[in-house]
């Protein structure tokens, strides 16, 4: 792809070139796939979302955005409403830059910063009615993959015939509701790595009735167990950060041996998008995931299996906790300091990611094409006349149109 002297030549997403000169077009925009909180508006208090205003504030922006909400059991029947308002908005064609709607939780087997009246185990008449929300717009949900195992949150107060694991999976997949896996237990790091097996298999099995990969994860790295430090928020903890990095000998890390050298659970998400079985999403604001820990990740999975999250709220409301910032970085935190959100925007995480020397082909994948791939692969990005891209100018500065 390239734009000289005023004449756009579009190409393969994958010829991207380095930026230099006068830059180059892309046929698509960013897409922000977890995004909290645009403006003053938390996304999870959706009674008040202004779709149309979201969809301005989405365009002034120049991104697709899929707000992802925590929903309360007592507002299911009123989520479901606003889910089929969306779908009539979107098929209006009134909300081109909202691309879909998105769930974090409600079945969380590790709280982290996901506010507590949001996490609760669904009644199979709740799951089909989660579910009715895909063809509606809902494009993924994300759940603990080990939420019923004895480690859990939830797991003392579940009944002995709530569903299994691959019940639920099937049930969201057949609706066109993707699982999101995250949020983990440290209690059995090898079972959290077989129940992400299983949620895949379940996936793979079931009859989806779209396309692109089925399965997502949230977070690579976070709510998850380690065997490692993934990284540094504090003066303190930065101090230590090259000496940590270092031994960590990141090149070595490969898929065989990555159990050993990263815990069961991150290996198992990052070999799986390794074979495209799933689309895993990362942070590249340096604080959620230290930029080396994260680079290496990509270079293993491949990034056209990952795709750039930024976890963004631009209030200190979220999902009725009231957030507070740290000195130290560009967190959200609540009240029990606890990790709750980021404030990067996703080009500022685009810069982040070109700083790192990223080639720029893959900087469009991470941010773009790997989630059209996924979530709207209806998209022609190969059109000739695209309806909507981007000039990359030679400063890496984005303009979008169309």
């Amino acid at each position: 792809m390239t734009w000289s002297e005023g004449r756009i030549t579009i190409g393969e997403p994958t010829g991207a070139q380095a930026v230099g000169g006068d830059g180059y077009f892309v046929p698509s925009l960013p897409v922000e796939v977890h995004c909290h909180g645009l403006g003053d508006v938390d996304f999870s208090d959706f009674s008040r979302m202004d779709l149309k205003q979201l969809n301005e504030a989405a365009r002034a922006e120049g991104i697709v955005c899929i707000p992802t909400l925590y929903l309360k059991q007592e507002r299911l029947d009123d989520f479901v409403a606003f889910m089929g308002e969306f779908a009539r908005m979107r098929a209006d064609g009134v909300l081109p830059y909202v691309g879909a709607m998105a769930l974090e939780g409600p079945l969380v087997a590790s709280f982290g910063g996901t506010p507590a009246t949001s996490v609760w185990a669904p009644s199979r008449q709740e799951w089909a009615k989660l579910a009715s929300c895909g063809p509606l717009g809902l494009v993924y949900l994300m759940l603990s993959p080990d939420a019923l195992t004895p480690g859990s949150y939830l797991a003392p107060a579940l009944p002995a015939d709530y569903p299994k694991l691959e019940w639920i999976v099937t049930t969201l997949v057949e609706a066109g509701v993707r699982p999101a896996l995250g949020h983990f237990t440290r209690e059995d790091p090898q079972l959290g790595a077989d129940c992400v097996e299983a949620a895949i298999s379940a996936a793979e099995a079931a009859d989806f009735p779209g396309a692109g990969v089925r399965v997502i994860t949230d977070h690579l790295f976070n709510e998850m167990p380690l065997l490692i430090k993934h990284a540094f928020r504090t003066s303190r903890a930065k101090a230590e950060r090259d000496r940590v990095i270092a031994s960590y000998d990141l090149p070595s890390w490969n898929l065989a041996d990555l159990h050993e050298q990263v815990g069961p659970v991150p290996a198992a998400i990052i070999r799986a998008a390794h074979a495209g079985r799933i689309t895993a999403c990362l942070n590249f604001d340096g604080e959620h995931v230290d930029f080396a820990i994260a680079q290496r990740a990509v270079e293993l999975a491949g990034p056209s299996n990952m795709m750039l999250m930024t976890d963004r709220s631009d209030t200190p409301d979220l999902g009725g906790q009231r957030l507070h910032r740290d000195t130290e970085n560009s967190l959200w935190y609540q009240h029990e300091g606890v990790v709750a959100a980021g404030t990067q925007p996703i080009d500022q995480q685009i810069a982040n990611v070109r700083g790192l020397g990223v080639p720029e082909a893959d900087i469009w994948h991470l941010v773009s094409f790997t989630a059209h791939r996924t979530f709207f692969p209806e998209a022609d990005l190969l059109a000739r006349t695209p309806e909507r891209g981007c000039f990359v100018l030679g400063d890496g500065k984005r303009i979008a149109v169309g």
